[in-house]
C-alpha cells in the first residue's frame, strides 16, 4: 500500500524561531487575527529550566507597549522591576593637568550623567528589568493558549525552505510541510533562514565577554540602574524585584571583561570574586553578595546586509546583534515586531498580499536605519569608554557633564532610552 504523504498546511505567516522575539511576534499577530505556524528547533521544556538562561532583559517603555498589545504584559508586570532612575559614571582619574587647571578656572567637572523619570513629565518608568526565564514562561503559556491563530511546534527542525511568486514553504525533518504568504526568520544569529537566502553579514568580535549573574545587597536600589564604564568595558547593575522567599534586595549584574581575563574571573574563589564585586560596586548598595553562578557570553556585532528576500523577512537577532552596553538588544527586536506586525495588519485589513515585495521593502526601509544607527552607536560608545587614555577620558567626562547640564538634550536621550522616539517614527511611516 502507498504511504500517505504528510498534508501541506497553509497559514498567513510562518515564523522560524520560537525565542523571545519569535513568540512575541506570533502573539502580536494573533491579536490581529493573523494566523501563523511557529517553529522552534529547541525543546521548550529545556528552555524553561532555571539553569538554561540566568540573564535578565531590559524592557523599554515602548517595548512594554508592544508586549501589552501581544497580550502578555499584565502577566509579567508583577515580576518586572521598574527603572525610575539611571546613573552613568566613568571610572578613572583625570590627568593631573586638569586637576590643576579646572580649579584655577573656577570650574568643577561633573563626570556623571543621571536621569530621573520624575524629570520627564509623565513620570513613567524608563523601562523594566525582568528575568529571561520569567518572560519566556509567560510567552510560552500565552502561545499555547492561542490555538485558533498559532500552530506551535517544538522541537521541530526545518530542513528546507522555498519561495515562489505565490507562497513561501518550510519542510520539517518529519516531512511535514507548511506554506504561507510570508516566511519570517526569527531564528537567531546563526539563522538558517538567512543562510538559505544567501544574505551576507558584517560582523566583528569585541574580544570581550559579559559575565552575567544576580546579586543581593544590603540596601534598596530604589529603581536605579547603574552603568559604570571601566577600561575593560561597561559594568551594569540593573534593579530586580525582591526575592520571593527571603525578601532580599536583588539586582542583575552585567560585568564586561576582556576576553583573555574571562576564565581567570570564573576560576576565582567565591570569596575573591565577591571582593572584586564589592570593590566595583562601592558602598551605594551596602554589602553585596553573589546570588547566582556567573555565566559568560562572548560579545560581538553582527548586521545583515539585507533584511528581506522573496516572500521572506528577517527579524531580531537573525538580522542584527549589538553590544549590550545600552541594554537595547531585545528592544530593537520589539521595534522590528511592531513595524512588521503593523504592516501585516494593515495589509490583512485591506485584503492585500502579506508577502508582497512592496510590504517587505517598506519593512526594510523602516528598520535598517534604526538598527544600523544603534549598532554604530553602541559600537562607538564601547570603544570610546573601554580604554584608559587620559585625554579621551577627559573628553568623554566633559560629554557626560555637558549632557547633564542641557535639559532638552538630556530629555532627548531619556526618550531614546524609553524607545518613544523610535516607536513614534515607525507609526508615522506606516
Amino acid at each position: 500500500m502507498r504511504q500517505k504523504s504528510p498534508q501541506t498546511k497553509h497559514h498567513d505567516v510562518i515564523i522560524v524561531g520560537g525565542g523571545l522575539a519569535g513568540m512575541s511576534l506570533a502573539l502580536f499577530l494573533a491579536k490581529r487575527q493573523i494566523s501563523c505556524v511557529l517553529l522552534d528547533r529547541e525543546d521548550p521544556q529545556k528552555l524553561l529550566t532555571e539553569s538554561h538562561d540566568r540573564r535578565t532583559t531590559a524592557i523599554s517603555f515602548a517595548s512594554h507597549l508592544v508586549l501589552d498589545q501581544a497580550g502578555v504584559w499584565d502577566n509579567i508586570l508583577a515580576d518586572a522591576a521598574p527603572i525610575t532612575d539611571i546613573l552613568v559614571t566613568d571610572e578613572g582619574a583625570l590627568p593631573k593637568v586638569f586637576d590643576i587647571a579646572l580649579p584655577l578656572l573656577g570650574r568643577r567637572l561633573n563626570t556623571s550623567l543621571d536621569f530621573s523619570a520624575r524629570d520627564e513629565g509623565s513620570g513613567d518608568p524608563f523601562g523594566w528589568i525582568i528575568q529571561n526565564r520569567t518572560l519566556r514562561r509567560a510567552l510560552y503559556a500565552a502561545v499555547l493558549a492561542q490555538k485558533d491563530f498559532i500552530s506551535y511546534h517544538a522541537p521541530a527542525k526545518a530542513v528546507a525552505f522555498n519561495a515562489d511568486a505565490f507562497a513561501s514553504a518550510v519542510t520539517l525533518k518529519t516531512g511535514q510541510k507548511y506554506t504561507a504568504s510570508l516566511l519570517i526568520g526569527a531564528d537567531g544569529r546563526q539563522s538558517a533562514v538567512r543562510r538559505w537566502l544567501g544574505i551576507d553579514v558584517r560582523e566583528w568580535p569585541y574580544h570581550q565577554s559579559a559575565l552575567v549573574f544576580n546579586m543581593t545587597h544590603e540596601r534598596a536600589h530604589h529603581g536605579m540602574a547603574l552603568e559604570h564604564f571601566t577600561p575593560a568595558g561597561p559594568f551594569a547593575v540593573l534593579p530586580m524585584t525582591r526575592d520571593e522567599e527571603t525578601r532580599a534586595h536583588r539586582s542583575s549584574v552585567v560585568w564586561t571583561v576582556e576576553e583573555n581575563d574571562v576564565q581567570n574571573m570564573l576560576a576565582l574563589p567565591a570569596k575573591d570574586f565577591a571582593a572584586r564585586l564589592q570593590k566595583i560596586c562601592g558602598d551605594r548598595l551596602g554589602r553585596v553578595q553573589v546570588a547566582t553562578p556567573p555565566m559568560a557570553y562572548p560579545l560581538r556585532l553582527m548586521h545583515a546586509k539585507k533584511y528581506i528576500g522573496r516572500r521572506t523577512a528577517l527579524l531580531a537577532e537573525a538580522a542584527h546583534v549589538i553590544h549590550p552596553i545600552a541594554g537595547q538588544g531585545l528592544n530593537l527586536s520589539m521595534r522590528d515586531i511592531f513595524a512588521l506586525g503593523s504592516l501585516l495588519m494593515q495589509a490583512k485589513n485591506l485584503g492585500l498580499d502579506l508577502g508582497s515585495a512592496t510590504l517587505l521593502e517598506k519593512y526594510e526601509s523602516q528598520r535598517r536605519p534604526d538598527t544600523m544607527a544603534m549598532a554604530l552607536f553602541t559600537d562607538a560608545l564601547n570603544k570610546l569608554f573601554s580604554n584608559n587614555i587620559d585625554f579621551v577620558h577627559y573628553l568623554r567626562s566633559l560629554g557626560l557633564g555637558g549632557i547633564n547640564q542641557i535639559p532638552p538634550l538630556k530629555s532627548f536621550f531619556a526618550r531614546q532610552a524609553m524607545g518613544l522616539n523610535q516607536i513614534m517614527k515607525i507609526e508615522e511611516q506606516i
